[in-house]
């Protein structure tokens, strides 16, 4: 993983974030306009992957996740550690921030160790492994026939059907005791249906975690669930799995759900996954990036690090993991309610002083 750091002058960044705006821009059009220009590239990756053991694992997206926010993670600390001037969230006093600390000399808030967070790990794979190895995995261009041998079940038991938002099962058996394998689609997806599954799954997951993180801010007895993940001083990468279970599983749930709804191919889902995570880290990561997701993007379009930054300061605005449109709504929304009240009141008093 490889994260600007080096420092910019204006000019050469907006020079470079133009360049790379270009070459996305150009790669999402051939990929949407001009599929066949990727298609023996993904033939043979997904080739290569449907003939792994390992890929074939119905804990392999488990294992994909912890794998890549260790890895994206720690990329984002080293830079974090390294480039103070990148730091946004620098605090006089911060709570578990090193003695010492100024605005002007400032000190690193305290980080957890790899070894002392083994905890997390298992809070976060236990559940997930416990729904990998009872519940059948249903993807998009998998015969039902199939889905039902990988379940244990005969090609032609048909209580298990295809849809996933009717969960089947694994038919627990000597032969068969856990779910450890899935089945997967015969072909891969071409380039045009792996880059529109995957802008939409993202859309879709933002638009869902913003009506739950708005929900944890806002109905009291869930705001329990959420305070862990304010309890801290200065932001920092590790605030993203500062989460409690509920949360956890809820934030895993949506992503899982986002894909599913819009029938994303197996490979849309491997893709998605550090795609997921790191754009979840990089909100955390507690640093003005020079090409940062929301720079990247036209202006006013993405939350970014600074946003969310401020939302953990004062916990209101910016719910929106990605993008900043469910804001500008439930912006508008409240300004409009809050108008609605103001009327009110001064017909109430009108009425009183007649």
């Amino acid at each position: 993983m490889i994260i600007d750091s080096s420092p910019l002058c204006p000019s050469q960044s907006v020079s470079s974030l133009f360049t790379l705006r270009i070459i996305l821009l150009l790669f999402l059009l051939t990929t949407i306009l001009i599929p066949w220009l990727y298609d023996r590239i993904l033939s043979n990756v997904y080739s290569f992957l449907a003939q792994s053991t390992l890929y074939r694992l119905s804990i392999f997206e488990t294992l994909e996740t912890v794998f890549c926010y260790g890895y994206i993670e720690a990329s984002f600390i080293t830079q974090f550690v390294r480039n103070p001037s990148l730091r946004i969230d620098i605090r006089r006093t911060s709570k578990g921030a090193d003695s010492g600390s100024t605005l002007e000399h400032p000190k690193r808030p305290r980080m957890r160790r790899p070894s002392r967070r083994l905890s997390e790990v298992v809070l976060y794979v236990a559940p997930l492994l416990v729904l990998d190895f009872t519940l059948v995995k249903k993807y998009a261009n998998v015969s039902v026939a199939d889905i039902r041998r990988s379940g244990g079940y005969p090609s032609f038991h048909d209580s298990v059907g295809s849809n996933f938002l009717a969960p089947s099962f694994h038919k627990f058996s000597l032969t068969s005791p856990l779910q450890l394998w899935r089945a997967l689609p015969t072909e891969p997806p071409s380039s045009r249906r792996l880059v529109l599954e995957l802008i939409t799954a993202v859309f879709i997951y933002d638009g869902l975690f913003f009506f739950a993180h708005l929900a944890f801010h806002r109905i009291r007895f869930l705001a329990y669930f959420h305070k862990p993940h304010h309890q801290h001083g200065e932001i920092h990468p590790q605030v993203t799995d500062q989460l409690s279970v509920v949360e956890r599983l809820t934030l895993v749930l949506l992503a899982n759900f986002s894909l599913n709804i819009i029938g994303g191919h197996v490979l849309t889902r491997t893709i998605f996954i550090p795609v997921f995570v790191y754009l979840l880290i990089e909100i955390h990561s507690g640093m003005d990036l020079h090409f940062g997701f929301e720079k990247i993007l036209p202006q006013g379009w993405a939350t970014g690090a600074k946003k969310h930054a401020q939302h953990h300061r004062e916990g209101d605005g910016s719910f929106a993991p990605f993008f900043c449109w469910w804001d500008y709504g439930l912006s508008i929304w409240d300004d409009f309610r809050r108008n609605v009240h103001h009327v009110k009141r001064r017909q109430k008093r009108t009425l009183s002083s007649i």
